[in-house]
Order: structure tokens, then C-alpha cells, then sequence
């Protein structure tokens, strides 16, 4: 049963914030005079000819134009000198900005606030953007339409002027504070690479605030940022009365690991597409870049694939507890995938191969070691269930499934699964997994799978995504000194379906329980032995949905170790710590509850107040002794 594409949710995401280390705060920002070079792409925010006036501005007023002409309505250079002064004291009289400048989530790499540089949004602002950068613009004015109510026109940005509000695209675009940079260490380095491919510098002054970046993904991240420093009624849907103050300064940023992500686990319980647009939202405020979708499973197969139609047909129509099941047409996952897209996040679709496969072969036999159709499936034990790895039919429905969904996706991943088939023999196994392996090679696509592939012989690019226990795994380490690299996902740290708290109405407990300074405190870099900082691919944080099966029960999960783990894989390491991440995490409690977040309340955060709802604690099957 395809869901059927409607509106999705989307409301505004949860935001964080963190400082940087203080000895960032104690330099002088660097520059920011550079200017776009030739052919650079720009997006302004800007009221009209560069200037945000106010709505009492004197008739008359004008500026020379092209031949001497006085334009209507265009505040002369003393005007707009008047202006601005007056502008000033109003804000000295109107006190600080409610967010600092260093209350950003995940932690930016240099932070160096200007307390006489705060900035105010005013309802004639407009943003101005060349065609590289204008998708960014008309998101960014969107987030701050419903509740500033603002209209905040796109418009073209000539070029070389600035407005109140610059979004920049640049080739050229300035780096951080002289000769440093936050390194994974915590020391300073060369910053001779540039923002990098998802960087950005954020410059905020009384007269306007300007964002550069040399790629759009560096402006999109660069416009969280904005977006967080706004108080946290932007996050209503309606306009308020507020002062959109943005706290005055420069921030200079960019990601420690390249891969930072989240799953969600669509096979045990089916989530509709506006469902997993929802969390793409919230992946995206944290600037993290992938969704994985575990899109197949002993209790559901949810994406169609054209040539084995009784995939989704019969395998499609189970779900834990013996509900109602359902499934993505291929239009359904192209838009999930277009959506994503456009908010700079990934998806990565797993195909659980050879083990967690009962679905298929209720669906199709043939490919049972037996070749008789099991029964479906609605409970969660694991490990019993297996493709046959010695028929021939086998690989030609591999071939097939990779096919189809590889062509589906954009993205460079594709991943394999792999753990758990407790009854295919080690040889079998190994045997299954490298041929499974070349067949996602010849996609295009980089193969992914959990670390249980480290034995099988290495592919170009393999990536091995970790989920044990204990950092000690000569096999994974081997793995990695043969060429793979890891994701990391410990289950003790990263798993968002471990309970809270004993308490915790949902989730499970066989990793442990994790509360969020166990998901904050463990470092990507150096968590498993053997494997050095710069194989670490990323992080990525899974949750598994045995007991989970609405939108609110996965944002309590999610929420508040979410963004505890973006900030793993964003920030430097140096600005890591747990005293400072709590309090700024806190303030993120209005803003949830604000935008309709459900939100564990958890008691090591002092949050302003308990306003979040928790789901109502559901009869769910007992938790599995295993990590799916």
C-alpha cells in the first residue's frame, strides 16, 4: 500500500547552541572585505537599495541615481546616517539580544561575539540573491515569513552591494581568524583549505549580517545558524509580536567529519512520507547531512521494486504487532529523495542482505534455503532468517533490488546491512557478502554495511558502519588497515531506542540506558582501538522502531540526544564540553515546544520549563537481546 504524497509537516525545526573555545573569543575576527569574484553566486537579505528603513522614513528623502536624479523614497547618505544612530540607541535602550552569539548547536569551530553589534530584522528587509544561492534565500525566508510576519521579497542582488542581510556565495570566500583553525586535537592549523565544501562565516553588525560560503551547502548551514540566533519565536507559525534581534559578532565554521546522520527504521513499523520529511527537517537544523532508511526487514519490505512486485505486494503488508504495514512507490522515495536534497541531507537506503530478509521470502520462496514460504513475521527475535547464499536465483534478485533502488538515488551510498545472519555458515557468508558487494559496484554506487562485513574481502570505498558495545575490534580494525572506513554508531552512545531512564515508556534496553550526557560524552575520533581519527568517516545516530510507531514517539526519541550527537560530528573536539552543552541545550525546550516537537524533558537539563507532552506508554513486544 504506497502512501499517497500529501503537504508535509514541516514546521520549525529544533535548534541548539554551544560556545567555542574561549580562546577563539579572544582573538580579533578576520576580515570580512572579500568581495565575490567573477561569476559568484549571491543572496542578500536586504531592504530595498541596500538599506532596511524604517516605515516612518521621511518623504523625500534620495540618493543620486545613474544620471543625478534624486530616487524616490531612498534615504540620502545623512538620512541614512541619522538612521542608523537612531537605530543604535533604540537597540541600546532595548537591551542585548535574547540569544548569544556562542548559543549555537552544534558548536561552531570560532566564535567571536561584538556585544555592540546586534542586529535587528525589520519588516521592509528583503532578500537578494544571484541564481547559485537564491534556493537558500527563498528557504531561509520561509523559516522567517510565519512568524515575523514579513513579506522578505527574493529578489536579484546586484552585484557588489550588500544589504542589511547578504547571503554570499564565493569561490573567494574569507577564511577564519589568521593563521588558525580548530583541529581535531584542539590545536591550531593552517587555514589554507578554506571553508571547505560545508563551511561557512556568519558576520553580524548593527547595519546588516552577511553569510558566505563557497558552496551552497556551506550558505544552507550558515542559514541554520541564523535561523538559531533568532529568539525562539521564530519558531511559530504565526506572527508575534517580538524583536527579531540576532546577536552581533563572527562566526567562522565548519564540520569536523564529512558523514553526519541519523536512521530511521521504516521496516518494523511503516512511517508515511510526510513522516520521514519531518525528520529530514530535524536532521537538517542540526546540519546533519544523511538519512539512512533500513527499508527492508524480517517484518516489512517497504520500497518497490518493479521486477519483484510481491515484495512490497505480499512482503509489504506486516509490521510489528500485526499492524497494518505499507510501503514507498518509487514516486513516494523521489520525493523523500528530492526533498532531502534540497535541505543538503542524503539518503542512504539499506537493503538488509542476507539475514533479516523473512519478508522476501514470504513473498518469494524460491529464494529460501528450502524454497518453502515461511510464515510472516511480526515479532522482533533476529538472526533467524536468510536468502540462500548457494542458488544462483539469489543473486540475480540482488542484482535486481540494487539495481532498481541504486538508479532511484542520487547519493553515492548504498547500504548492504549484513549483520545478524546467524545461521548462513562463516564461508557461505563471506562468499555471499563479497559477490553482493561487486553488485552494488557495478551501480556506481560506494557499498555501506554493518561492521559484520569486516572479514569479506574489501571493496574500493567500502565503509563499515560500527554499532558494538566495546571500542576494543581487531577485526574492524583490520578491516580499516585493509581500506575501509567507519561510521560510528556505538548502540551504548548513539542508539536513540535505548530508554532514557528505566522509566522511559518506550524503547529498549539492551545497550544500556542512555540518557543525553551518555549519547554527548564519547569522542568519533578515538572510540574504537586501532582505528585512526582520520578513518572515521562520521557518525550516525539509529533508531530502531520495535517499539516505536508515531511521529511523536520518534521525536521523543530523538529529542534531546539528537543534537548531542550532531555536535560529535560537527563541531571540533576542543569545544567539547558536557556543563556548557547542557545549559544551551536547555533553551531549546521553548522552541520545541513552540514549533510541536515532543520532547523527552530529561532531568540533567535545566530547562526554562516542562512544557513538553510524553507519548502514552503503549503495550510493545519485549525488547529484542540484540541491536535490530
Amino acid at each position: 500500500m504506497p502512501t499517497t504524497p500529501t503537504a508535509p509537516e514541516t514546521g520549525p525545526e529544533p535548534t541548539d547552541t554551544r560556545p567555542t573555545s574561549t580562546s577563539t573569543h579572544d582573538q580579533a575576527p578576520p576580515s570580512a572585505d572579500a568581495a565575490p569574484s567573477a561569476g559568484a553566486a549571491a543572496a542578500d537579505v536586504a531592504a530595498p537599495a541596500g538599506a532596511v528603513r524604517s516605515a516612518d522614513a521621511a518623504a523625500g528623502e534620495g540618493v543620486p541615481g545613474a544620471a543625478g536624479e534624486v530616487l524616490p523614497g531612498v534615504p540620502t547618505a545623512a538620512a541614512e546616517l541619522a538612521r542608523v544612530a537612531a537605530g543604535r540607541a533604540a537597540e541600546a535602550l532595548a537591551g542585548p539580544a535574547p540569544v548569544r552569539l556562542d548559543d549555537v548547536v552544534p558548536a561552531p569551530e570560532q566564535v567571536f561575539p561584538d556585544p555592540a553589534g546586534d542586529f535587528t530584522l525589520s519588516a521592509d528587509a528583503a532578500l537578494r540573491v544571484s541564481p547559485a544561492g537564491r534556493d537558500v534565500a527563498e528557504q531561509l525566508a520561509d523559516w522567517l515569513r510565519p512568524a515575523t510576519g514579513f513579506p522578505l521579497p527574493v529578489a536579484d542582488a546586484p552585484a557588489g552591494q550588500d544589504g542589511p542581510l547578504t547571503l554570499t556565495l564565493s569561490p573567494s570566500a574569507p577564511d577564519a581568524a589568521p593563521g588558525t583553525r580548530a583541529t581535531d586535537d584542539g590545536s591550531g592549523g593552517s587555514v589554507g583549505d578554506g571553508l571547505g565544501d560545508e563551511g561557512y562565516r556568519l558576520d553580524v553588525a548593527a547595519t546588516g549580517v552577511r553569510i558566505t560560503a563557497a558552496t551552497s551547502a556551506g550558505l544552507f548551514h550558515g542559514a541554520q545558524t541564523l535561523r538559531q540566533l533568532l529568539p525562539a519565536a521564530i519558531e511559530n507559525r504565526t506572527p508575534v509580536a517580538a524583536r527579531w534581534a540576532v546577536p552581533g559578532g563572527t562566526i567562522v565554521d565548519r564540520p569536523r567529519f564529512p558523514y553526519r546522520g541519523a536512521m530511521l527504521d521504516v521496516a518494523r513499523h511503516f512511517f508515511a512520507v510526510e513522516d520521514v520529511l519531518r525528520m529530514v527537517d530535524h536532521l537538517a537544523r542540526y546540519k546533519l547531512n544523511h538519512l539512512h532508511l533500513h527499508l527492508t526487514d524480517d517484518q516489512g519490505w517497504r520500497i518497490a521494486v518493479d521486477s519483484w512486485p510481491r515484495l512490497t505486494e505480499v512482503g509489504g503488508a506486516t509490521a510489528v504487532g500485526g499492524g497494518p504495514g505499507g510501503w514507498y512507490s518509487g514516486d513516494d522515495y523521489r520525493r523523500i529523495v528530492t526533498y532531502a536534497a534540497r535541505r543538503h541531507v542524503t539518503v542512504v537506503p539499506e537493503i538488509d542482505l542476507p539475514g533479516h530478509t523473512n519478508a522476501a521470502l514470504v513473498a518469494y520462496p524460491e529464494l529460501a534455503p528450502g524454497k518453502v514460504a515461511p510464515p510472516p513475521y511480526t515479532g522482533t527475535e533476529v538472526g533467524f532468517s536468510y536468502v540462500d547464499p548457494e542458488d544462483e536465483r539469489t543473486y540475480a534478485f540482488v542484482a535486481d533490488v540494487v539495481g532498481e533502488v541504486a538508479a532511484l538515488t542520487p547519493g553515492p551510498w548504498l547500504h548492504l546491512g549484513g549483520d545478524e545472519a546467524f545461521k548462513v555458515p562463516a564461508e557461505s557468508y563471506r562468499a555471499f557478502v563479497e559477490r553482493a558487494q561487486r553488485l552494488v559496484q557495478a551501480t556506481g554506487k560506494t557499498v555501506v554495511g554493518w561492521h559484520q562485513l569486516a572479514p569479506a574481502g574489501h571493496v574500493d570505498g567500502r565503509v563499515l558502519q560500527w554499532w558494538g558495545t566495546n571500542g576494543d575490534d581487531p577485526e574492524t580494525a583490520d578491516a580499516v588497515r585493509r581500506g575501509a572506513r567507519l561510521i560510528l554508531s556505538p548502540a551504548n552512545h548513539a542508539y536513540l531506542d535505548m530508554k532514557y531512564a528505566p522509566d522511559t515508556p518506550i524503547g529498549h534496553d539492551w545497550a544500556g540506558l542512555i540518557d543525553v550526557r551518555r549519547a554527548y560524552e564519547w569522542d568519533p575520533g578515538t572510540h574504537v582501538r586501532g582505528v585512526p581519527a582520520e578513518a572515521v568517516l562520521g557518525v550516525e545516530a539509529p533508531l530502531w522502531t520495535e517499539s516505536v510507531s508515531t511521529r511523536a514517539e520518534v521525536e521523543y526519541m530523538l529529542f534531546p540526544r539528537l543534537p548531542a550527537v550532531a555536535e560529535l560530528g560537527w563541531s571540533p573536539r576542543a569545544t567539547h564540553d558536557w556543563s556548557r552543552f547542557r545549559v544551551r541545550l536547555a533553551g531549546h525546550g521553548p522552541r520545541w515546544t513552540t514549533a510541536g516537537i515532543t520532547f523527552h524533558t530529561a532531568p540533567d537539563i535545566p530547562w526554562p520549563s516542562t512544557p513538553s507532552s510524553i507519548p502514552t506508554p503503549r503495550p510493545h513486544p519485549e525488547d529484542s537481546p540484540s541491536r535490530s
